[in-house]
Parts: structure tokens; sequence; C-alpha cells
């Protein structure tokens, strides 16, 4: 894990004074004091990107140090331990951090942390508005005390994202990146923290003027022999297509298109299936569904069904 979250194109310090790392982060990541021991040679070490609206830095002193600051005011500060331990201290509790961990810091949150001689982090920081902004674009409660997470986290429980970390830092030490990938990449990060750790973010359910998802599915069931569109889809049912992928997330846990061509599939399969039905081949039933593509449609009926159409036409 440590290797893939910011390489050496992104080294800002190495073998450095602590406190030239200090000031370096006051201006970038957030404002923090810092207290040394007054024994033995830090050997402090600092990576630094600017990825869109985030911060990404993997930082060590080299030594004990004792980091404080009294909050983060407008930013939250996603900390992942890479090595050695940090001890935290929270308002009625503290904790030692250890590899594989996350330490989330809210804005309002005072900060108080004491490194291993050997502790080295990665940190993120988010400002609060992208946050504020990922609620209303899901649709989510925010609380009117702000939102808030839980201190602590194992990374072992969040499903793929370290995976997403990885692909952020490596967009960000590339020449190619533009603004809309950052953007996304922005937008990604602020609906997986709130979808993924603990916090006081209420999910509630669609507005009375957001269509029900089973309205939504009525309409598909009844169309399914039209090439329905995003866009026309979102049009019918008098929704933004962003809220539409999100109503089928919620409901489905997947798009808008896969579930049309599951639908389309699941359809043709009860055609196969009915000796009533007028079906005398394959490609007649696949074409009337939309299908053009005839290897693809047997290939995605096999991978849904276990078998090849033609194997269901003549079981019938």
């Amino acid at each position: 894990m440590e290797s893939r979250l910011l390489g050496e194109t992104s080294r800002v310090f190495a073998n450095a004074d602590p406190y030239c790392v200090s000031d370096y982060v006051n201006q970038h990541v957030g404002l923090h004091s810092i207290q040394l021991p007054r024994r033995g040679q830090p050997n402090a070490a600092l990576s630094h990107r600017e990825f869109g609206n985030l911060d990404l830095c993997r930082i060590r002193y080299g030594a004990g140090v004792h980091v404080t600051s009294p909050a983060l005011e407008t930013v939250f500060h996603l900390q992942i331990l890479l090595q050695g331990n940090c001890l935290w201290r929270g308002k009625s509790e503290q904790h030692h951090f250890r590899p594989g961990e996350l330490l989330l810091i809210n804005p309002d949150d005072p900060v108080d942390l004491t490194y291993s001689d050997d502790c080295e982090k990665f940190i993120i920081k988010v400002p609060a508005a992208f946050l504020d902004k990922a609620c209303t674009e899901n649709n989510w409660r925010r609380p009117a005390e702000g939102i808030r997470f839980a201190a602590r986290h194992d990374m072992n429980q969040l499903d793929g994202f370290i995976n997403l970390l990885t692909m952020i830092c490596h967009e960000a030490e590339g020449d190619q990146s533009m603004p809309m990938v950052r953007e996304q990449y922005t937008r990604i990060v602020a609906s997986k923290l709130l979808g993924l750790l603990s916090n006081n973010v209420s999910r509630e359910e669609l507005s009375e003027s957001c269509p029900s998802f089973e309205r939504v599915a009525q309409y598909i069931d009844e169309n399914l022999k039209q090439d329905i569109s995003i866009d026309q889809l979102a049009q019918a049912v008098r929704i933004s297509p962003r809220s539409l992928y999100a109503l089928f997330d919620r409901n489905a846990g997947t798009t808008p298109k896969n579930y049309i061509r599951a639908r389309k599939l699941e359809r043709v399969r009860e055609c196969l299936c009915d000796p009533a039905a007028r079906v005398r081949n394959v490609t007649e039933v696949a074409l009337d569904y939309g299908f053009m593509h005839l290897g693809r449609f047997s290939e995605n009926y096999k991978g849904a069904f276990g078998e090849l159409p033609s194997e269901t036409l003549r079981r019938r």
C-alpha cells in the first residue's frame, strides 16, 4: 500500500529539517504546531500534490513529534497510517493508530497527535464544501450542526477505497490530468466518504416530487422494445439524469443502462421459454428487443442465464 500513494515525482522534502516540513504543511495542508524531542537527529520527508480541490500529502517527521492544532476549520483531514504508530487524543478517548487504520479529523476537532519515530502517513485534505455538495447531489440530509465522522476506521472494511486513492495519486502525478477528471474524482471521494465511513448524514428517501422506482421500472417494462436512452428515460419520468442514477443505485444497485439490458434479456428469455409465443428463431426475438449485435447478445444472455439462447429455444 505504501508505494502506491505518491511516488518520488511528488517529493518536496527528503532528509529535511522537520520544522521546514511543518512550515510547508501549514501553507498547504493545515495549520498546526509541532514539538520535537531534544535528542536525536530527525529525518523528515514530505511528498505533496494538489489535485483539483484535494491536497494529497505523504509525510514523516523522523522523530517522536507531538502535533497540535485548535481546529482545521473548513476542511476534513483523512489520515491513513502507513508505518509506525500514532497516538490520537480525542475529547473523551484516545487510540494508538497502526498501519492500515484511518483517522478522520472533522473541521471543528482539536488535533492532538504523537507520532512514533518511524511514523509515516498519507493525508488527504477534503474541503467541507465538497461534502456538503455531495449530500445535495445524492439527496441526503445534511445535519444542521454540520457533517461529522467517527474518528476511527479500518481500511480493510472500506471496500475498494485504497484502490480509489491509488488511482487518484496516479492521476495526480500524470502529465495529462484534465480539470474535468480532477473534479469527477473529487466528487467520488466525497460520496465514498459519506457512503463508507460512519457519520451523522441521514440518507433520506427521494422527495415526493421525484418518481418512485416502481414507476420508473414500470415505464421501462412498458417500453422494452424501444431503444431507451438515459436522457429519454429521465425526461419521460421527469427527473434529472443524475437523480436517475441515484435512484437506480439505491433501489437496484446498478445503473439504469444495466437494468434496462437485464430486463430486455429477461423478456427475451420469457419469449424463448413460452410455447405459446410465436418465436421462429433467436435472431427474430433478439432484434425485436433491440439487440443488434447478435454475438454480444448471446454472450450477455449466457452470462445472465448460464446457457445460450438457442439452447433455451431448443429446450422449449
